[in-house]
């Protein structure tokens, strides 16, 4: 079974990009629990629209793994909190998935 990519993406307006940030960095993560899982980057991007693109990646062993995620309790836990406080983006995250055709490593 192929591996699945799945991704959020966040524009963030400057003047949020900390408390955007802080938000992810001091978070408990539940990943490395959920069966499948593999790798989790937050990623940094450049500037677009007025505000910064960032990213979360998160690698599964299959897609299967992936909707695990989403059902479990431990999804329920991290996501929590969404939507309380002060809104840190410029709209909802643009979700995006892929499954992997091919894997090239060095």
């Amino acid at each position: 079974m192929p591996q699945y990519i799945a991704m959020n993406r966040f524009l963030v307006p400057p003047e949020n990009e900390e408390a955007f940030q802080r938000r992810w960095l001091d978070r408990e993560v539940l990943l490395k629990t959920v069966p499948g899982f593999i790798s989790f980057q937050f990623l940094k991007g450049p500037e677009k629209e007025g505000g910064r693109l960032y990213a979360s990646h998160t690698v599964w062993a299959s897609y299967d793994a992936f909707v695990g995620w989403t059902q479990s309790e431990q999804f329920r836990q991290a996501h929590a909190g969404a939507g309380q406080g002060k809104a840190l983006t410029a709209g909802p995250p643009a979700f995006e998935g892929f499954t992997v055709l091919q894997d090239v490593s060095a």
